[in-house]
């Protein structure tokens, strides 16, 4: 590839990329603001509704508890806060994508979206899974186990930390496909032989399980078993995606690419200063 030839030309482009990584990252930090200031205002609702699960499956008259001061004000607010995050990761991963998209080249522009479109899909639909299947079923289980003449009684603090770490689990594993696409993509498994190693595979997804999940085999099984699934979907795309090193360009169409490059680069740096 071409190097500029001006070495005032390519300080400029550095300079406008910081420029316009900057504008990025202040739209995505505005956008969890604006989304942050419409949820404070129902931090406690936002906590109910999470902390139904567990308060659905524990006995009457149990209840949750606060052991630190300012855990009652505060939890609710984290809360609002890292829900404000996960709600504005669209617009989030839309400004990383239009910080990189000038620099990629027409193929890889039509690989990358929906990866990105298709990753946020499969996370919040772990988080999803995670709420309304893992949660009521893990729940009941921790508590129909309690030992007899013991009280439930959970720290509000230490749910909410439970909570997202579990979320933070489930989303992480939904994105198995993405993972299995991408590889495949770089050349780095062949898909022909990652099916042949079912085995292998099966025996660390439930090592994954095991160590992202709480130590009961209730929640590793129900994380162990949608990750295989989202492995076989994984594996039917992989197979039917062609890896970049055999997708090769000519000179004159590295060439053409380049200075489309060079174009848009430009144009967002403008853009920047404006």
């Amino acid at each position: 590839m071409p190097e500029p030839k001006n070495p005032a030309a390519a300080e400029g482009g550095l300079l406008s990329h910081l420029i316009e990584l900057r504008n990025r990252l202040l739209y995505a930090l505005l956008a969890v603001g604006v989304v942050f200031g419409g949820l404070l205002p129902f931090a406690n609702e936002i906590y109910v509704a999470l902390a139904k699960p567990l308060m659905d499956v524990l006995p009457q008259g149990a209840g949750m508890i606060a052991t630190e001061v300012a855990s009652p004000f505060l939890t609710p607010i984290k809360l609002a806060l890292i829900l404000a995050i996960v709600l504005a990761a669209p617009f989030i991963l839309h400004q990383l994508w239009a910080f990189v998209a000038p620099g990629l080249y027409r193929r890889e522009r039509r690989l990358v979206l929906p990866l990105l479109i298709s990753s946020t899909a499969l996370f919040y639909a772990g988080m999803a899974f995670a709420y309304f299947v893992v949660f009521p079923l893990a729940f009941g289980f921790f508590v129909g186990a309690v030992p007899p003449g013991v009280t439930v009684m959970t720290d509000i603090k230490s749910y909410m930390d439970f909570i997202f770490s579990m979320f933070l689990a489930f989303g992480v594993a939904f994105e198995v496909p993405v993972a299995v696409v991408l590889l495949a993509r770089m050349g780095a498994v062949d898909p022909a032989q990652l099916g042949r190693k079912r085995p292998y595979v099966v025996l660390w997804v439930f090592i994954a399980a095991a160590v992202l999940t709480p130590p009961d085999v209730l929640s590793q099984i129900f994380l162990a078993i949608p990750m295989l699934i989202l492995f076989e979907i994984g594996l039917f795309f992989a197979r039917r995606v062609t890896p970049a090193d055999a997708q090769g360009m000519s000179a004159e169409e590295a060439e053409a690419e380049f200075d489309r490059h060079e174009r848009e680069l430009s144009r967002a740096g403008k853009r920047s200063k404006e």
